[in-house]
Order: structure tokens, then sequence, then C-alpha cells
């Protein structure tokens, strides 16, 4: 018989409860906390004298969650790798904030950090009145349950990051990289409770496309990945960038501050979405976890921007975050925990009656934000609000108590000191293990004839056209994207970077690229994630952005961190984003980690890869001279700046050839930001007429996509490609992965200038642009390895994903 409730709150004493009885509440009631964290609770209620209220429960259970207080990356690691052990005392601050903290010191007055990991994004200098703010977010487990609603709320949700970073960015730009399955999975082997990936692929960019394009946000870069174990987790990387006026950066509550939501009214829909990313799914997430998923509304959203941005041209407020994971619970805990406040449920507005006191205190129903407004400004704030017909309630108030009080018709239920809610979850200590793979190492005759292995590395998944996708997305609203995600003579080659000029008038932008290297995972994560970085800063590069001005993020995508192989691999992945990064002289200034990436089926746990998503904004003075991928004109001289090592592990072309192999490319970060900085130079003083970085494929699949994409051929001598000298095979020189590489067409009357500008470097003439239609490349043995027609190897790129 179900039990009734006879008071909106109920009481859970966790006094005299067994370790058992600890660890049912925690599961029952999805609160996703281990028996140490439960056992922490009930010294607390033993303390105070007093059973729990399921308010307080959940309101813990939210600010300590994974989600929330990234427990993993904060914790004590004890890391075993070649049979030594090492203690690491907060992986988060001996990687990350390190690398980080030695670039600032060392760039100095030249740093151009404002904020960074301690706001809803991080801040960057921008120009003379604006700075700029950055936040990628996932939005994983939802999407996998409901794909257009867990991705539609994903953007939305990350939109409102830079509107909640100081005192409000105006959103300018938004960005996407999906990580599926592949699209043709036989329906046959789907396991119960997953939805096949295409329905997956086609929901979550429907998702993405309906809430930016109705928000008016240009969705400007981006990718998608493919993997078979992204079946039944997919992962979805949602960013956000805006402007912020240079006074408007920072923000503060202060005691006697009214609480104020604005937005949209409260409901059941998000309700646990933080506890749930703390959880692994299996078949049954579909009906357990419903709730989980929230319910966007773009339009809202937008009206509630615009009533923002007014407000704070007018000084309405003292400080503004967003109704994200945790809901009211996450927003009001977090603006009031040095000061205190008081919360006041049945003041909400809410979308239907009959939702208890935790519901409404936890639910994370979007388009909500909380500000804190002095009562003095109440009234004007109001107006604005009733003018562009914005739902804004008071709630509470701010108080000098540090305390977190919260009421419910005049009935406290719930009372939690503010310094135990944010800093008494206690420290997981957890084990790591790293331990090397070794894949069988490819041995096969060198092909003469390497025509094939192009097209079936153009058509490969992860390489071929994504323009179905990009194509659903608005690129011109705003009117300040300069180069846009697709380039070339018929406007469908795949661009290397996003350039935007967001002020209206100037000739000032930057580029927005990123980099992920999944395959690379597999053999050693440590070098995924370098190459990631890698990958990131050369997209930038390419266009024309500032090496020295470039600041990036972090987005780890992870399986069950209390599984050592797991946390080995994150530990190895992090280090290199430490080390790396601390090289090139690059901040991070934000991230997010999703972590529980896994799906159960049966007694079998499937983790995704290692997935690191790196996001890149880099500086430009005048983005006039930014340079597209596209080849330009026949007669000018191609030039492959970067040196070709025999680094084919992970590599597209082993993988349509059905192999993984051992050699994984490496970054030498050094002579990468040397080739970086020189580029610059080059394409500032007008010398490079295209730029195409080196990624998936190689380099025969960076000249085939400048060659279709500017609609002239090329002809290419492999033997003048700059080469380590055991680097003697054709397919290997051509399908190689290896990092900080650029295809470039120099303009002809320049080329001089070009030489000087890289000399020292390893650059060199390899061939020209063509007025022919054809990819012709000689081998080592100055024969023809490849000779193929633009136009079939266009329909090999574009014909997978042409929906």
């Amino acid at each position: 018989m179900k039990k009734t409730r006879t008071s909106p709150v109920e009481k859970i004493d966790l006094r005299g409860a067994t370790d058992a009885e600890l660890e049912r509440i925690s599961s029952e009631r999805l609160l996703a906390l281990n028996l140490r964290e439960m056992k922490e609770l009930q010294r607390y209620y033993v303390s105070r004298g007093r059973p729990a209220t399921d308010v307080e429960l959940e309101c813990i259970a939210q600010t300590w969650s994974e989600h929330c207080k990234h427990k993993v990356f904060n914790g004590i690691t004890r890391f075993v790798e070649n049979g030594r052990e090492e203690l690491i005392d907060n992986l988060f601050l001996n990687t990350i904030v390190r690398a980080t903290e030695d670039v600032r010191r060392a760039r100095g007055k030249r740093d151009i950090c404002v904020s960074v990991f301690r706001d809803n994004a991080g801040v960057i200098r921008f120009d003379s009145r604006y700075n700029l703010a950055f936040k990628v977010e996932t939005h994983n487990h939802p999407s996998a349950l409901d794909p257009y609603g867990g991705a539609n709320t994903g953007i939305g949700g990350v939109i409102r990051d830079p509107l909640g970073t100081g005192l409000g960015a105006k959103p300018v730009f938004c960005t996407d990289v999906f990580c599926f399955a592949a699209p043709d999975f036989p329906h046959e082997k789907l396991p119960k409770g997953v939805l096949h990936p295409k329905r997956i692929c086609k929901g979550v960019v429907a998702g993405v496309r309906d809430y930016g394009n109705k928000m008016g946000i240009p969705t400007v870069n981006g990718s998608v990945q493919f993997d078979r174990r992204y079946l039944g987790n997919p992962i979805v990387y949602c960013g956000t960038g805006g402007l912020i006026p240079r006074d408007r950066c920072v923000k503060r509550a202060r005691p006697g501050d009214l609480v104020v939501a604005i937005g949209g009214r409260t409901g059941r829909d998000g309700i646990h979405g933080a506890t749930f990313a703390s959880l692994e799914l299996d078949d049954e997430s579909e009906v357990t976890s419903s709730s989980a998923v929230q319910i966007g509304n773009p339009i809202e959203e937008k009206k509630m921007l615009d009533v923002i941005l007014q407000a704070r041209g007018e000084k309405l407020y003292n400080s503004i975050t967003d109704c994200g994971a945790g809901g009211f619970s996450s927003a009001v805990g977090e603006m009031g925990q040095n000061i205190g406040a008081e919360l006041r449920l049945e003041r909400a507005p809410l979308k239907y009656g009959g939702l208890l006191p935790w519901e409404i205190l936890l639910s994370e129903a979007q388009e909500r934000m909380i500000l804190a407004v002095p009562p003095e400004n109440l009234d004007r704030f109001m107006e604005l609000c009733r003018a562009d017909d914005v739902e804004a309630t008071v709630i509470g108030k701010f108080k000098d108590d540090k305390k977190f009080s919260i009421f419910y018709k005049n009935s406290r239920v719930g009372e939690l000191d503010m310094d135990f809610l944010h800093r008494g979850v206690p420290r997981i200590e957890r084990r790591a293990v790293w331990k090397k793979p070794a894949f069988k190492e490819p041995v096969f005759p060198a092909p003469s004839n390497l025509n094939p292995y192009l097209h079936r590395a153009l058509s490969w998944w992860d390489v071929a056209s994504k323009e179905w996708v990009v194509r659903q997305y608005d690129h011109e609203v705003q009117g300040g994207c300069v180069l846009k995600p697709l380039q070339g003579a018929e406007n469908d080659g795949p661009g290397d970077a996003a350039v935007l000029a967001p002020v209206l008038g100037a000739t000032h932008g930057f580029a927005v690229s990123h980099g992920i290297s999944i395959r690379y995972g597999d053999i050693d994560p440590y070098h995924m994630a370098a190459s990631a970085i890698d990958e990131a800063l050369r997209g930038a590069a390419a266009v024309g952005a500032d090496p020295d001005r470039t600041a990036i993020l972090d987005n780890f995508a992870w399986g069950n961190p209390d599984k050592p192989d797991r946390l080995g691999a994150l530990v190895r992945a992090a280090r290199a984003c430490r080390d790396v990064a601390a090289t090139f002289l690059t901040p991070f200034i934000s991230g997010k980690d999703s972590f529980y990436n896994e799906f159960t089926i049966g007694n079998r746990s499937i983790a995704v890869p290692p997935t690191l998503l790196i996001s890149a904004v880099g500086l430009i003075d005048d983005v006039r001279r930014c340079v597209s991928m596209d080849a330009k004109e026949p007669g000018n001289p191609v030039y492959v700046l970067g040196r070709t090592y025999d680094e084919t592990g992970g590599s597209v072309y082993f993988r349509v050839r059905g192999y993984t192999g051992n050699k994984v490319p490496r970054v030498r970060a050094r002579i990468a930001k040397e080739q970086m900085l020189a580029l610059h130079r080059a394409i500032n003083e007008g010398t490079v007429r295209a730029c195409h970085d080196v990624s998936d494929g190689g380099l025969a699949v960076a000249f085939a996509e400048m060659a279709f994409a500017g609609g002239f051929g090329m002809t290419i001598n492999s033997g003048k490609i700059p080469r380590d000298p055991l680097v003697t095979r054709n397919d290997t020189l051509l399908f190689s992965e290896s990092n900080s590489r650029f295809v470039i067409e120099v303009d002809r009357k320049k080329e001089k200038r070009f030489r000087e500008i890289t000399a020292g470097l390893q650059c060199r003439k390899v061939g020209t642009v063509t007025a022919g239609g054809e990819l012709i490349v000689l081998g080592l043995e100055a024969k023809p390895v490849i000779r193929a027609k633009l136009d079939s190897l266009k329909s090999s790129w574009k014909k997978p994903l042409g929906w």
C-alpha cells in the first residue's frame, strides 16, 4: 500500500541509522551520495539533535553532487603507473590550475585572463570596452533519454552561463560538438532501453538548432565524432561566448538584497538532474530518471536575456546567476554562501500545483535566473520586466547569518549552515591505475595506389562532411560572423575555425576553434589530450588568430571514476593538459567534467572512450587579414609547415584498414608554438592566401579538402614534404596524423617574404595550385600515388551524411 503524506515536508532521522540504512536512503531518494558522505550527514544531524527534512537532504545532495563539487578532480588519488605509486592531492589544482597560474605568471603584463575558474564562464580581455566570456557544458545523460529535449536545454543552459557571469555577458556565438555511435548501427543489435544512434543524432541536432536559432545566436563551430562506445551514452557538448563591459565583470550579493527569480516558471521537469549526472545509465533509466530531462522554451529565455541586459545597463542588481543544476538550491545557495540567504518557496511561480517544497527547491526547469536586487531598485527592475512580459518574483532575501533558511507557507522546512553545505563534503580517496596497452602493430605491403584509401578516409564518419548539420544553424544572425563553418567556392568546405567581429563597424575580432582526438585515447590518454590542445590551437592559428593571445577550455567526458583504469586514464590526460598548456603558454580559463558516462547491459558496463574536448578562442587585430582553407588561385605555390613522423597509431588510415597501432601522434609543443607564431606573422603580413590545418586523415585528406573546397586542382611532390627519416613509405607520409602541421597556399608575388618569415622552420614548398580538376600527388619515387578528380573526392566526402 502506497504511503500517504500527511505533511508537505518529510522528516528523515539519520541519527540511529545503520550503514545499510544510510545506503538505502541514498539509493531510494536518488541522492547519489556514498556511505562516507551519508555518515558525514549523520554526524551533522547528531550534532544538531534533530532529524533531517527531505528539503535539507535534497539540497545537500545537489550541492555535494559530482556535477557541482567536482569531487573526483578535487579528491585524493593514489595513482599507480609502471608499478610506482604516488599520492595526488587534488588533481585539478595540480594540473589545470597549476598550468594556468604558471602561464599567467610567465606572461605578466601580457596576461589576457580576467576571471578564471570562479564564475559561470571564463573571461579574457577583448578590447578597450569589452571582455569576452566563454563556457562549454555537457548534457549527456538527458540527451540519451530525450535527444531533442536534452540537447535543447543543454544549449539553453550554457547560454545562461555567460549571461550569469559577472553582471551579465551578451551571448554572441554558440558551439557544439557531438559524439555518437555510427548512424548505420544494426537495429537488431540495439540493446534494450537504448535509442538508435541515428535517432539520437537527428534529435540532438534539432534540439540545438531550434534553441540557438530562436535565441538569435549564431552557432559557428563544432564537429561530430563517432564511436561504437557512445551507443548507450552519447556526449553532447554545447558552448556559448559573450561580450561583457569591462566594468561589469565583478558581482557580489549583499545582505539586504532581495532574491528575485526571473524568467520561466517552476515545474517538475529537471528534478534530480545534478544527481542523475552522477549515476551510470542502464535499461531502466528512461523510466527511473525521466523527470531529470528539462523542457526548453527559447522565446522565454530571449525575453529574459533582453531584460537582464537592460537592467545591467541601469545597474539595478548586484549579482546574478542561472538556475542550472539544482535550481533554486544551487543558485541561491551559491550566491549566498558567504553571507546567508532566506528563501520563501511558496512565492515561486509554478507551472502547475501539487509540487512539494523539495521539488520547488530542486527543480531545474529552464529559463530561470536569480538576481540580487537592492530594495530601492526593485520597482524599476519590475517595470522593465513588465514592459517585456517577463515574470519576476521576490522569493527571499540575502542575510548576514551564514545560514540557508528555507520556508514554505511560513513554516521553516530547512535550515543549513552555509559552511557545512558548501565545505562539509568529505574528500574521497580513489585508486587510479594506468597500464600502457599493446596493440598489434600492422604489417602490410605499402600500396602503390593510394586512391582507394583516400576515398575511404574521406568517407570515414569522423572525416565526412557535416554539412547536413551545419546548414541547420543560422550563422548570419547578429551580423558578426566573418568566417563561417563552411568555406570555399561553393561554401561547403570544412573550415578550421570560425572568425567573428562582434562589435559592428570594428575590424578586430576573435577565432573560435576546438580539438578532440578520441581515437588516440585507446593508445595513450596523455597524447590524446595533448593532441586535442594542439588541434584547437592550430585551428585558430590557421585562420589568423594570435597564438600569444589565445585561451582554452577543457571539457572531460569520462566513464566511472570509481574504477581504477578509468581514473588512471584521467590522470594521464590531465597531466598532458598541464604540460602542453604550460609549454604553449596558453591558459585554461574554464572547463567542466562529466563522469559516470557508462551504460550497463546486464552484468557488463560499457564506458565511453576517454573524451576530452578542448575549445579555443584567439584574438585577431584585423579580421580582414584572416584566411580561409580553400585553394584560391592557380599558379600559387603550396607549402607544408611542420614535420611528418611515423605516427599512424589511431589514425583514420589504420582504422579504415581495421587496425589501431601503437605509434600515437605526439606534440612537440615548443616547436609547434614557433611554427604557429610564424604562421600568424605570415598571415598578418598578407603572404598567405589559404591555410588548412592537417588533422584526421593526414596530409592526403588536407590536400583533397583544400582543393575541392576551392575548386582548383593541386600537384604535390611528396618527396619535398618535411619528414622524419624514419618515414619511408608513401602511405605513412600521406596518412600519418602528426600534430602541428599546416598546408599553406602562398601568394606567389609574396613568396620571398613568406620564406623569410618561415626560415629555420620545417617549412618547404611541395607543389602548386592548378587550374585542372585533379589532385595529383607524386610519391617518394616521383610516381603518382594519388590521381583523383576533385568531383569524385568531394562526392566520397559528402555521401555518408548527405541526409
